[in-house]
């Protein structure tokens, strides 16, 4: 599927639009791209039936457009307008405080062209003095740019996950390939990714790196062997390809999956015991001795198999020996979602299209969890939100239980911003952090910790509200929040969006001891949001976690008991 890549394209030319000083275009152009992000079916598939003007928000002049990089890989109007623009207008925005309209009026007070030009501005103090900046904002830009350098070549899991999978598929249909793999830290579910490993078992090497090289959204090949290659693709992801023999396929797998220190620590156990580990096999001496499958390698060292989500050396191979592994929640255990939008805010479906949608794969229960009083997420009052909890109450799905919750703001000083009667009639209440996000570590714990004494509240949503690679967490201490949550028999979120993926797995794992329910949500916006769930799922499985610690793998009556529903 290349729906994100044409959605990130279509922003594109919104973003370069809004620096270029024109109305109204930005705006149909971002509308156009957030609708081909919620889309669940190819948008190639649509350009070929010629139904690209059926989308919601595309009209002729957008079609065309689309249609012109989806034949050719180019886009003539987007190259003409890249040359307007005589700054790196996509390296700055990747600072939070730097939308188009500040990029532009950088550029015309300092003639701030790129990262580097902003940072010796903020470091000598000349952006504090521009209107609608000031010491915050410039304090703001710095912290971005060293979270930025820290963070720097790490795309997200779910960006990379679905194209991953979508090649490795590939070479799963070709004669030659006997096995295929994803490794690396896709393969961990790791929140952030650099390149993208892939093994293959194939007794003809030569005809699977020839497929590979010649794909067709491959731009660069890097390099070229018998049984190995390397290629950048048009999105600018690097994927590295091996071929192995089948005998060596279960080490090979395991040492390109990572994590490194996970391998140095094998290859320690190795050497106690007198063999040798590589990425070839277990040897003693010279002789081959193990190393088919994964299984078999660590049986050969003395441990349980540990899954590979685990696989960062954070206690997982002590686990392995003393048969203390976590049984993991399973891709599959998840019986429904509990917070999910829809067009009562600002989701792009209604409530009966996620409920249909729902249904369809397979969930038993769902909560529709629009906002409260957001303003920027077309949030309900609390006069508003009892219509809307009357509208959810008259439908009825077969076999589909359907929750009337919402996502509530939790204010600055720790209130939630309904109305505890308002709150009484939801069956479930999401408190969540949505604005504020720089508070001192005390008054945030305070806050967040005042929050989790309402009465009502359920899940606390998102609860470090970070943006991967974009937003840091806010401060507060997780110890007091957990013994908290765990006192007042609060849930805590595993939000899946990919851009969040919050709670962390190192948090989760903490949090657990705690003994704390978890909850894992997809924050779904459309229908094609319910995908996010199997990210969800990873960070949950790298938190260490089992099924009876998530409350939406239960059954329905016990995810009620669970809710006190």
């Amino acid at each position: 599927m290349r729906n994100i890549e044409v959605a990130k394209l279509l922003y594109k030319i919104a973003d370069i639009l809004e620096f270029l000083g024109v109305d109204f275009k930005p705006a149909a152009y971002r509308r156009a791209a957030s609708n081909i992000e919620s889309l669940s079916e190819d948008i190639g598939k649509i350009f070929n039936e010629n139904r690209l003007e059926e989308i919601s928000g595309i009209g002729k002049h957008i079609a065309e457009k689309i249609s012109e990089y989806l034949k050719t890989g180019k886009l003539k109007y987007y190259e003409e307008l890249k040359k307007r623009v005589p700054i790196d207008l996509d390296e700055l925005m990747k600072i939070p405080e730097i939308g188009p309209k500040k990029a532009r009026l950088l550029y015309e007070r300092l003639k701030i062209k790129n990262i580097s030009d902003l940072k010796g501005a903020a470091l000598s103090h000349k952006i504090r003095n521009l209107e609608r900046m000031g010491i915050k904002s410039e304090d703001s830009i710095l912290r971005g740019i060293e979270f930025l350098e820290k963070n720097q070549g790490k795309v997200l899991l779910g960006y990379v996950l679905p194209i991953a999978k979508e090649i490795e598929e590939l070479l799963r249909q070709l004669k030659e390939v006997e096995l295929v793999n994803v490794a690396g830290s896709v393969r961990r579910m790791k929140e952030t990714i650099g390149d993208i490993d892939i093994l293959v078992v194939s007794r003809n090497p030569t005809k699977v790196v020839d497929y590979f090289i010649k794909m067709n959204n491959v731009q660069e090949i890097l390099a070229r062997g018998e049984t190995k290659s390397s290629v950048i693709l048009s999105d600018g992801l690097q994927i590295d390809l091996r071929v192995v023999e089948r005998k060596n396929y279960g080490a090979a797998l395991n040492y390109f999956t990572g994590s490194k220190e996970h391998n140095i620590a094998l290859r320690k156990i190795a050497l106690s015991k007198g063999f040798k580990l590589n990425e070839y096999g277990i040897y003693l001496g010279n002789k081959f001795i193990g190393g088919k499958d994964e299984n078999e390698v660590y049986s050969l060292l003395g441990l349980k198999y540990i899954e590979p989500e685990l696989r960062e050396n954070t206690g997982e191979i002590d686990a392995s020996k003393r048969n203390k592994l976590p049984n993991l929640i399973k891709y599959g255990d998840i019986k429904g979602d509990l917070h999910i939008h829809t067009k009562f805010s600002d989701g792009q479906n209604t409530i009966e299209e996620m409920a249909a949608h729902s249904k369809k794969i397979g969930y038993e229960y769902i909560a529709i969890t629009d906002h409260s009083n957001l303003a920027v997420a077309g949030g309900m009052n609390d006069k508003d939100l009892l219509r809307y909890i009357k509208k959810i109450r008259k439908i009825n799905f077969k076999d589909l239980a359907i929750f009337a919750g919402s996502e509530v703001n939790i204010s600055k000083y720790g209130s939630l911003d309904l109305k505890n009667s308002t709150l009484k009639e939801l069956d479930i209440v999401i408190g969540s952090v949505h604005s504020y996000f720089k508070m001192g570590n005390k008054e945030m714990t305070n806050r967040i910790l005042k929050a989790l004494d309402n009465n009502y509240i359920n899940i606390l949503g998102h609860p470090t509200g970070r943006l991967i690679n974009r937003r840091e967490p806010f401060e507060f201490d997780a110890d007091k929040v957990f013994e908290k949550a765990k006192e007042r028999n609060v849930i805590l979120e595993i939000n899946a969006h990919p851009e969040r993926l919050d709670l962390k797995d190192t948090m989760i794992k903490m949090a657990k001891k705690y003994k704390v329910k978890f909850v894992i949500n997809t924050d779904s916006h459309s229908t094609a949001d319910f995908s996010f769930m199997r990210l969800g799922i990873g960070q949950a499985r790298r938190g260490w976690l089992e099924s009876k610690n998530v409350i939406n793998s239960y059954r329905l009556r016990n995810l009620k008991k669970a809710l006190s529903i």
